[in-house]
């Protein structure tokens, strides 16, 4: 006798307590797959361990993208290899940086790169973030004041991107790119840094601070897995579209899902 195959949650499927988020720099680490699912479908290489941390691999082997809650400071190293357009880089930023900002930077890595000069202020100052500069350096801050951005420049020209976010408890990440970093991946980084949007959080996993608002949501389990299944399925059309001109065939590219839903205010 064949096996039924499973069809999801049925029409009485219950639904489970969420929390949006806001600011988004203050919501906490979230879920990893939300970035290694999508380089997976991108073509990326699992190259992790069993048991160990997280260790994706491009499909040209020249960057890395790795997650290790497991040493000190911890949280996510990217880092490319020198080709011939770049030298040797790497990003690394906390582990309590949202992986919603964080898949800015590695979403970025899996598209092409735009012919437009990048801008990192762009985002920022289109978000009315405050920039003020002090000498060689330069910082913008979100209106809120719990995130910012600057730019560091040594007397000897090298300079440095630093980022990140703190409630007024000390809670927060940092983020910091090496000099070699391309623009434009900075500028999808401060991109998802400055959008004003609140992010999506389980029960349970909202951090405690008086900075933050949330508001309270329902939602099923067949709801969440079509929002993350899109994300796939962008991720695997855009893949394919790439395939597709490298080998002279038309392709295309899906449009991303937008959750709509009721929300109420906790507080």
């Amino acid at each position: 006798m064949k096996k039924k195959q499973w069809q999801g949650w049925g029409p009485g499927e219950p639904a489970e307590q969420y929390y949006l988020v806001q600011p988004r720099a203050l919501a906490g680490g979230g879920d990893v797959r939300h970035i290694s699912e999508f380089l997976r479908a991108s073509g990326w290489r699992d190259k992790s361990k069993t048991g160990g941390p997280l260790l994706m691999e491009s499909p040209d082997r020249f960057v890395r993208v790795a997650y290790d809650p497991y040493v000190l400071p911890g949280g996510w190293t990217i880092h490319g290899r020198a080709d011939g357009a770049n030298a040797e880089w790497s990003a690394h930023l906390g582990w309590q940086t949202p992986v919603e900002i964080v898949a800015g930077l590695t979403d970025a890595l899996t598209r092409p790169r735009s012919a437009h000069a990048p801008n990192v202020w762009a985002p920022l100052r289109e978000q009315n973030w405050p920039t003020r500069f002090v000498g060689r350096d330069c910082m913008a801050a979100s209106p809120d004041g719990t995130a910012w951005m600057q730019y560091h420049q040594d007397v000897d020209g090298s300079a440095m991107w630093w980022s990140g976010a703190q409630d007024k408890q000390g809670n927060g990440w940092t983020a910091n790119f090496t000099p070699s970093t391309p623009m434009h991946l900075v500028q999808a980084f401060s991109a998802e840094l400055a959008r004003p949007d609140p992010v999506m959080r389980p029960r349970g996993r909202v951090p405690h601070s008086a900075q933050i608002r949330t508001w309270s949501v329902s939602v099923k389990p067949s709801q969440l897995n079509a929002w993350q299944q899109n994300r796939i399925t962008t991720a695997r059309a855009d893949a394919w579209a790439r395939n597709s001109a490298r080998s002279g065939r038309p392709g295309t590219t899906a449009r991303p899902y937008t959750p709509v839903g009721d929300a109420r205010p906790r507080r």
